[in-house]
């Protein structure tokens, strides 16, 4: 973790394999140092409210984006989602669900609950490259956030 326990991307994925391929599109862009990867959705909130394991790391900073994928254990995305937009301070950081569920309920809920961005994961190696590579430009770099 970096001396302030900032970053700009929090990117919540419990696929091991899929974290890494998702690590290695932000590789490609330079961005993979800016990222911190948490395994499930109960340590995606703790790293966002300062609580738990993540106690200690400075509550004023904020990701320019977080990335979720939908199905974790312990807490699932959509319950971040909710916490994350029912919050004061984090509810206008971007929330992007990277997912496998093309299921439209999910798509509807996310929404509902405020999700940005709803993207159902590539299954081809190349292109899941191709998609991380092209969230992370979009959210680091073009989009202009409130902070």
């Amino acid at each position: 973790m970096n001396q302030s326990g900032n970053y700009d991307i929090l990117y919540a994925e419990d696929n091991p394999n899929d974290a890494e391929l998702t690590l290695r599109g932000f590789r490609k862009n330079n961005l993979v140092n800016q990222v911190f990867h948490v395994k499930d959705g109960e340590e995606a909130l703790e790293f966002l409210f300062c609580r738990g394991r993540y106690k200690g790391r400075e509550s004023g900073g904020k990701p320019l984006f977080v990335l979720l994928d939908l199905k974790m254990p312990k807490v699932d995305g959509l319950e971040v989602l909710r916490e994350i937009k029912s919050d004061e301070k984090l509810k206008t950081v971007p929330v992007v669900m990277l997912t496998s569920s093309a299921e439209e309920k999910d798509i509807v809920e996310s929404y509902k609950l405020g999700v940005n961005s709803y993207i159902i994961k590539p299954v081809e190696f190349e292109k899941l490259i191709i998609t991380v590579s092209e969230i992370g430009q979009y959210w680091c770099i073009l989009n202009k956030s409130v902070h």
